[in-house]
């Protein structure tokens, strides 16, 4: 970038009063990547069909560092947006680290999602190990005070928990959910994984051992979580399908364990975040990585009811 015209943006954004959040270095190399701007470069590969009235919404997990990364991710999602149309956006978990006072919540995530959020894009968090209980009081995560809740579009219905306190209480809670639910699709999303090829956690052995009978009793499509700094797309678990998104901000660089026999994809090389798009029996999906790159992509087939034997059908491209 000329000279002269990274020194008039980085003025104007002092302008606008962003200069305090970040160092003028890092927002020179924000904007001076062509991996951050490619609304400018209007290229983005669209996988989805984006069918009439279906339900279109994007992932992220681990995101909330305020660092470079992040905020180019973010600008990837606002690219995709434009095209993709989707209205709202699912949160694994740890979406602020470290400091939660007001100046960090604006940097790790007012700032960089401040396009999506413009355009009316809501943001439905899940708590992680490294969030702070008082996130559920944040208006801009529509949490509404509560450590688990449920939320329905069309005919998906998003049952978000609590993985750090996993007590009877909310086991209950997300048992009276699903049993009395009537959506086409059902998923659950929460910070800790049930399967992980990451080295650095893994699976969460007790916290399967809780759920997963409850899943499968009353037909849970979906789980999406996070913690582990990957992502990762498993072969169907007892009829179900299972994703890791948890490096949308964070990274832990070639950490998935090699030879696994549950995995169907996996990026560990870069950050990313997944593209839904759901329509009658089929979901859509396709995960773009910080500069662009689709790393993965494919159809999923929306599973028969819980009483009957659950046989899942997957196309992948």
């Amino acid at each position: 970038m000329n000279r002269r015209i990274l020194a008039l943006v980085i003025f104007v954004i002092a302008a606008c009063g962003i200069v305090s959040l970040h160092p003028p270095a890092e927002i020179a190399a924000i904007f001076a990547s062509p991996q951050a701007m490619p609304v400018a470069q209007g290229v983005v590969e669209v996988k989805l069909p984006l069918e009439q009235k279906s339900v279109r919404f994007a992932v992220i997990g681990d995101n909330g560092t305020g660092d470079t990364p992040q905020y180019e991710v973010a600008a990837e999602m606002e690219a995709y947006r434009k095209v993709v149309g989707y209205d709202f956006v699912t949160m694994m978990g740890d979406n602020i680290y470290g400091s939660h006072k007001p100046k960090d919540i604006e940097r790790k995530f007012e700032t960089p999602y401040k396009p999506l959020l413009d355009a009316g894009v809501k943001f439905y968090a899940c708590l992680g190990n490294h969030d702070d209980s008082n996130e559920t009081l944040y208006k801009l995560f529509n949490m509404d005070g509560q450590h688990y809740y449920s939320f329905k579009k069309g005919d998906v219905q998003f049952f978000v928990l609590d993985s750090n306190y996993m007590d009877s209480k909310q086991l209950d809670w997300i048992q009276n959910q699903l049993s009395g639910s009537t959506a086409k699709w059902k998923i659950a999303y929460f910070h800790h994984p049930l399967y992980s090829d990451g080295r650095f956690h893994g699976p969460d052995l007790d916290l399967r051992k809780q759920l997963m009978p409850i899943f499968e009793k009353y037909g849970l499509n979906v789980v999406l979580s996070g913690h582990d700094h990957v992502y990762e797309r498993f072969k169907p678990e007892d009829g179900i399908y299972f994703f890791l998104v948890g490096n949308s901000g964070e990274l832990r660089y070639h950490n998935l364990r090699p030879g696994s026999n549950i995995m169907a994809a996996g990026f560990d090389t870069d950050r990313t975040f997944m593209l839904v798009e759901i329509s009658g029996d089929k979901l859509y999906f396709q995960t773009v990585s910080r500069t662009g790159q689709t790393v993965d992509s494919g159809t999923l087939q929306r599973q028969p009811k819980a009483q009957a034997p659950i046989q899942a059908e997957q196309q992948v491209h």
